[in-house]
């Protein structure tokens, strides 16, 4: 079945980047796009049945997807990192460009009759 073999080809690829990668984030996160991508388009065209070169080529997969689910998660995190001490920063220059913008309204009393 040639859709299991290049999905199987296109699925080591992605791990191949995931492992021995020295591109930027920015190039890194297009290329898994794309790849990820092409293996949608490849498992879409497989379909049964199966022969028994395709079932171990099968099996082999399953532990390949656990590894390319755990480079995702790792990689998401990473992201999450990032951005959440982005915006860190982001609310820390801010506060100190102006100081008093966060003052709380507590304790105010309004008279309100009617």
């Amino acid at each position: 079945m040639n859709a299991l073999r290049q999905y199987y080809a296109v699925t080591v690829e992605l791990l191949d980047l995931f492992k021995n990668s020295t591109m930027e984030r920015d190039e890194k996160i297009l290329a898994i796009e794309q790849l990820l991508e092409k293996r949608e388009t490849w498992m879409q065209q497989i379909k049964p049945p199966y022969s028994e070169e395709d079932r171990k080529l099968g099996s082999t997969l399953i532990e390949l997807e656990r590894s390319v689910a755990s480079f995702l998660q790792k990689e998401k995190l990473h992201i999450q990192k990032d951005l959440n001490e982005l915006n860190v920063k982001k609310n820390s220059t801010n506060k100190y460009i102006n100081p008093y913008q966060s003052l709380s309204s507590d304790g105010v009393f309004y008279d309100k009759r009617n």
